[in-house]
């Protein structure tokens, strides 16, 4: 059941009897802006840390072990050309305490007091507060470039897109924290609370009158809706990006990246969950068993989609001497796909692993509720488990031949030992 609480601000009740405990999560989301993405980042660090009423992490770990134990989180995520920033509250359902407690009132009042009472005074977050978390996601930064699997997937995005917004990290970059005071996060934290569509998920088993007047007592602000697309769509590419960078590396990573025209729920969408299964997605793909188990040429070799932009990513690590060789491998079980080259047993076990992922992913509210919040961004009709399995089923060979040719190389970059 979904009640809209003001313009721009929906609750969405999930009630079932199939878990002990209740989830809670806030979707707050708005367009992709390179002004804006880090310091969204920073109030997930600092929402995180501390509040009025819990000024240290000491008290609030203490409030949230006096609610049996619960566990709160904050983060931000991308898709396609929107931008969120989630809070998440998993509580104990009280139906199973012997105690008469009210552990989901007392977790939607720590949800208030964390949104609207954050450790902040004059206009301004607490400012050694604010110093710590600035220092933590420097640190956080710097572990990305450390990894070197996540700094070839960073970099390979830099040059796929043409768009700046879409080039950065969700979690924003270094330069762009420099320019953050305590002050001007709090000016943009007002905005966020203001303007951000608002999605409210609880899932569990619970009443659903109970839920809507205990969120209608949030008070959010009407906000102006304007109708835009999550999708972002890049353009075909006329020649292939290629970058190459030198480190201090033992395994040098050589990713590439495709634009598909795959959109997620899009009538290609399962065909290419299928596609992405045999050419990457699994251990027994083409890129798996030829890349790395036949020919012995990468450490790993995986792909993966990005339904929300359209795209289509290969990462491996290798020998740095091997790239070439790698290139025309990966190449040609491309064109293999592109051929039909693969089997109808392939195919079966490929639609059973993606059933059985499917069938895990609802032993996890989170999961159940971040699929749900997709589909709503996208504005698609919510799908059962087993609608979702049967959309996979019905899936042919023509089809799956038919994404593979839309597949097309847009951008290399190989991450390689220094020369010696």
């Amino acid at each position: 059941m979904s009640i809209q609480l003001n313009e721009g601000v929906h609750l969405h009740v999930l009630p079932t009897k199939k878990y002990k405990t209740i989830r809670i999560m806030m979707k707050f989301r708005a367009p992709l802006n390179k002004e804006t993405i880090t310091k969204r980042a920073m109030l997930a660090n600092l929402l995180e840390t501390n509040s009025k009423k819990y000024p240290t992490q000491t008290a609030l770990r203490s409030a949230l072990s006096n609610m049996y134990g619960a566990s709160f989180g904050t983060g931000v995520s991308k898709k396609g050309n929107t931008h969120i920033f989630s809070i998440s509250l998993n509580l104990v359902n009280e139906k199973y305490l012997s105690k008469g407690d009210n552990v989901l009132q007392d977790g939607i009042d720590f949800l208030k007091e964390i949104l609207f009472q954050p450790n902040a005074e004059n206009g301004h977050f607490h400012e050694q507060t604010f110093k710590r978390e600035k220092e933590n996601l420097v640190d956080y930064y710097d572990s990305l470039f450390d990894d070197k699997q996540t700094y070839a997937s960073l970099a390979l995005q830099e040059l796929l897109f043409e768009d700046v917004n879409q080039q950065i990290p969700s979690v924003g970059s270094k330069e762009d924290l420099e320019e953050l005071s305590p002050t001007s996060l709090y000016d943009y934290y007002q905005e966020l609370l203001n303007q951000d569509k608002i999605d409210i998920y609880l899932m569990g088993d619970v009443d659903e009158g109970e839920i809507q007047s205990a969120f209608e007592q949030f008070n959010f602000s009407p906000r102006e809706i304007v109708p835009t697309s999550s999708f972002y769509a890049e353009k075909e590419p006329n020649e292939v990006k290629n970058k190459t960078e030198e480190q201090d590396i033992i395994q040098a990573k050589f990713n590439l990246g495709y634009t598909t025209s795959v959109f997620y729920h899009e009538a290609s969408y399962y065909a290419a969950q299928v596609f992405n299964g045999l050419f990457g997605g699994f251990p027994h793909s083409k890129l798996f068993m030829n890349v790395r188990e036949k020919e012995s040429l990468a450490y790993y070799a995986s792909s993966s989609l990005d339904t929300f932009r359209g795209m289509m990513t290969v990462q491996t690590g290798i020998d740095k001497q091997k790239v070439d060789q790698v290139q025309e491998i990966i190449a040609l079980q491309l064109k293999e796909m592109q051929a039909g080259n693969f089997t109808e047993e392939a195919v079966s076990q490929t639609k059973e692993m993606l059933k059985n992922q499917l069938f895990q992913s609802e032993d996890n509210p989170g999961s159940v509720i971040e699929r749900i919040y997709a589909l709503q961004l996208t504005k698609g009709k919510i799908l059962t488990i087993d609608e979702w399995v049967k959309r996979i089923e019905k899936v042919t060979k023509e089809e799956i031949i038919e994404v593979a040719n839309q597949v097309k190389l847009k951008a290399t970059f190989f991450l390689t030992a220094e020369a010696k």
